[in-house]
């Protein structure tokens, strides 16, 4: 499945994470002062439509508290911000379902956040509790049916949602402009001792699952290339149990991994199947190796499992390969990232 890859241009990241001896050890990887920018529709504060009523864009209704109509213009919007990339990117926000994925966001923000990110709660009206962990008297609450819950899903049943929360796309996600002059990369990510390079991932469930496991393993950020899956598509967000919304994500090409690389002597490696040739030799990954890298600053680069690694990321890194005592030629992408990112995680995070 390919996801339009059109993302929201952002702000840049802010520090979400602590590293023991970050401050000593890597000075000049520490985050510099954040300036927050407007991401989202600037005509947002004026009712349910824009100015120009043409455009239809249905905004948030700050004194509805019940909606029983699939026919509402706002369950029209929170559908088409689940179904479409360029809309959420206008928008600057995101359809998120069930009540576990909603807690996790909610308390991973809530403790260094004053403003909840949660611009409102959708809750189903079968006599329904707030989950206790995000009941904010700041989050707007509205009850809806069964059926405007299942539309707004994407199920046929809505048995197991009672709880749908449209939340703001992070400031910890960034598209890279062309212009280099005006991008600043050290402002992408806090720690970018070991940054993940997706190249390629068109699957939503791979693309989710890397973000997990960057996210379990403390990975600095990742970086997607062109062709990726929108890390807000809504089986990226369930694969990656809200992840997008906790590791830093930079959208950009390989020109900004280039200029990422310069500025911060980045080692480049590529997981890649164990057959080589004389011109690109495989490497083995193993514990030595994994040690041998622990002081050094690294991009991983991880192809799709439909076309592999684009040539350019073949020709720019030391391509390295998960021995394996089976016969198959290699893991899925999404397993073989894990075992990566496991082997290759920060040193005081290591569990080795």
């Amino acid at each position: 499945m390919q996801c339009p890859r059109n993302f929201l241009i952002s702000a840049t990241p802010y520090s979400m994470m602590n590293f023991p001896d970050f401050q000593t050890k890597y000075s000049s990887f520490y985050p510099l002062n954040r300036t927050k920018k407007i991401y989202h529709d600037p005509k947002a504060n004026h009712g349910i439509y824009g100015e120009n009523e043409s455009e239809k864009m249905p905004l948030f209704p700050p004194k509805v508290k019940s909606i029983t109509s699939t026919s509402n213009p706002f369950v029209k919007h929170c559908v088409k911000l689940r179904l479409s990339s360029s809309y959420r990117q206008l928008h600057g926000s995101v359809p998120v379902v069930g009540a576990i994925l909603v807690r996790e966001i909610f308390g991973f923000y809530k403790s260094f956040q004053d403003r909840p990110i949660i611009e409102c709660l959708l809750v189903l009206d079968n006599n329904s509790h707030v989950p206790e962990e995000i009941d904010d008297p700041s989050v707007h609450i509205i009850r809806v049916n069964s059926v405007v819950m299942n539309k707004l899903a994407g199920v046929q049943s809505a048995d197991s949602v009672d709880v749908i929360a449209l939340v703001r796309i992070p400031t910890t996600f960034h598209v890279a402009g062309d212009n280099l002059h005006e991008e600043d990369c050290r402002k992408w990510f806090s720690f970018p001792h070991r940054i993940l390079v997706l190249d390629g991932i068109q699957d939503p469930g791979n693309l989710g699952t890397l973000l997990r496991s960057a996210t379990a393993f403390r990975w600095g950020g990742v970086l997607l290339l062109p062709g990726c899956c929108d890390p807000f598509n809504e089986k990226a967000l369930r694969a990656g149990r809200g992840a997008c919304f906790q590791v830093q994500i930079v959208s950009g090409n390989w020109t900004h991994i280039e200029t990422l690389r310069k500025e911060f002597q980045m080692k480049m490696l590529a997981g890649h199947p164990s057959i080589s040739d004389k011109l690109n030799p495989v490497l083995k990954l193993s514990k030595e190796f994994a040690d041998s890298l622990a002081e050094l600053p690294l991009c991983l680069v991880l192809g799709s499992e439909g076309t592999g690694l684009s040539e350019t990321s073949k020709s720019s890194c030391e391509l390295v390969s998960i021995p394996m005592a089976g016969e198959f030629e290699s893991l899925n992408v999404s397993v073989a990232g894990g075992i990566f990112m496991y082997m290759l995680q920060p040193e005081n995070h290591a569990v080795l």
